[in-house]
């Protein structure tokens, strides 16, 4: 099974265009990764609500920003060792700087992959 961390950052309204500068200039680091499957970051840009989905309606964009902007890095490795040293890698070059960003530490929920 491979071992996967979803990460959700949320960024100060202040800060949106120098966390995507950092994260963009990250990539190719994040790319690099031993083990690396897959990684992805998405800008949280639209709601949904039960009627919605029920209706089979699309979502609808957020028109405002309430107290931060909301991301989601998800990352998938082929083991848990492998995982443990990006986070290293991570920690050691763009960690900070992203920190900076940040109304408050991130959240990562970490596992092995089901599907």
């Amino acid at each position: 099974m491979s071992f996967s961390e979803v990460c959700i950052y949320q960024v100060k309204p202040e800060k949106v265009d120098e966390f995507e500068s950092i994260m963009k200039e990250a990539k190719p680091f994040l790319e690099k990764q031993s083990g690396l499957i897959q990684v992805h970051l998405t800008k949280r840009g639209y709601k949904i609500d039960m009627e919605q989905i029920r209706e089979g309606l699309p979502p609808k964009k957020l028109t405002r920003i309430v107290k931060c902007i909301k991301y989601a890095l998800f990352w998938e490795f082929d083991s848990e060792a492998n995982y443990g040293k990006a986070q290293k890698n991570l920690y050691d070059t763009y960690w900070k700087a992203i920190d900076k960003c940040l109304i408050q530490p991130h959240d990562k929920y970490l596992g092995e992959v089901i599907f």
